[in-house]
């Protein structure tokens, strides 16, 4: 919320009155350069919002006599629908209206244009990488994540715990990469093939077998599997692959990184150091955590922990290359994880979508606080 100074006060009056720490005063406003804030200013309060005294009695006008200022304990947004881009672009909306201290970013565009967008969260020199959607009907993956940044930065506001650690700790010594969606397009022709212009539905079509049920596809719109794309032994699953051109899935592409996603993908990696990364798919309850011995032992420490929370299964080796987690661990030999949430045949039911997020959030946890200790 924002609010209108009545009186210059200092940012530890506003920490002491709303109970916020400083970093998030600052991180939410970002122009702000004095310790002093004067008389007639105005200042977002992150996490906090408005609630009428008595709702049962609805006052005709909007005064401070009417509305109370509390910080906001319920979530504020609901992504358990079917997720496409634009309710993606929408609840993002809501998460930085209510928590500005969320940064956004796009790293890249998909074929058609729809912005990769990177939410950041946290203030800290350690990295946390996660993402979603890498497939297209796998979209149950971007909003159960969104579901997991609303808990955050809720707990965040509220000063709570996880495993004993600060939430406020987490946000002090880690920053958060989060691409909830690194496949719009292909989750909207999923989701949402109505929306699409003529000819572009037209060629999807063609590549779908003539079909206009796009509930199997997980390509991109190009119809190139994004997460075959990766220079990890990229020809190895380019020769064995089925498909030997574009189609719904499993089709590597011409060369390694030759789709825009994918190369964004590839930038982000390289320029942000990041410790730990995590892409989620769906489906199987299982954790691949190795890749030809390139991983560190860490890895192992990490995925026990995850394995723990969640129930899941952690396996170490499987016969695939070329994916985002391959790469990433032969490149950097760091911890990379790919976790298969829920049980069944893509696109997972929403009705799974409770017990997804209540068997997992464990990993999503464990990924920040793990790196505190």
């Amino acid at each position: 919320m924002e609010i209108c100074m009545n009186e210059t006060a200092d940012l530890e009056y506003l920490e002491k009155k709303y109970q916020l720490s400083k970093r998030l005063l600052l991180d939410s406003n970002p122009f702000f350069e004095n310790e002093k804030i004067f008389k007639g200013e105005k200042i977002v309060i992150p996490g906090w919002g408005f609630v009428q005294n008595n709702p049962f009695h609805p006052s005709p006008s909007l005064t401070k006599n009417t509305y109370n200022a509390v910080p906001i304990s319920w979530p504020v947004i609901d992504p358990k629908r079917p997720y496409h881009f634009f309710a993606l672009t929408s609840d993002i909306k809501v998460l930085k209206k209510n928590y500005p201290f969320i940064k956004e970013r796009i790293i890249g565009r998909s074929v058609l244009g729809n912005p990769l967008v990177e939410l950041l969260i946290g203030s800290g020199t350690k990295k946390v990488h996660m993402n979603g959607s890498f497939h297209a009907n796998e979209w149950i993956t971007t909003a159960i994540m969104m579901k997991w940044l609303n808990e955050y930065v809720r707990k965040l506001i509220l000063n709570e715990s996880i495993n004993g650690i600060s939430v406020r700790q987490l946000y002090e010594q880690i920053t958060l990469s989060f691409v909830p969606m690194v496949n719009p397009d292909g989750v909207n022709l999923v989701l949402a093939a109505e929306s699409f212009d003529p000819q572009v539905k037209e060629q999807a079509v063609k590549l779908n077998n003539n079909c206009e049920d796009f509930s199997d596809w997980k390509a991109n719109i190009r119809g190139v599997d994004l997460n075959n794309q990766f220079p990890a032994f990229w020809e190895i699953e380019k020769e064995r692959k089925s498909p030997k051109s574009p189609a719904p899935r499993d089709y590597p592409g011409d060369y390694p990184l030759s789709e825009p996603e994918a190369i964004a993908m590839s930038e982000l990696v390289k320029q942000s150091q990041f410790e730990l990364i995590v892409a989620f798919h769906t489906q199987g309850e299982e954790i691949y955590w190795g890749y030809l011995n390139y991983e560190p032992e860490k890895s192992e420490e990490i995925v026990k922990e995850y394995e723990l929370l969640s129930g899941y299964k952690g396996i170490r080796m499987i016969d695939s290359h070329a994916g985002f987690r391959d790469w990433f661990i032969k490149e950097y030999r760091k911890p990379g994880f790919t976790v298969e949430l829920g049980r069944g045949r893509n696109p997972l039911p929403l009705d799974q979508f409770d017990e997804i997020y209540r068997k997992a959030k464990g990993i999503f946890w464990a990924s920040l606080y793990l790196l505190c200790k």
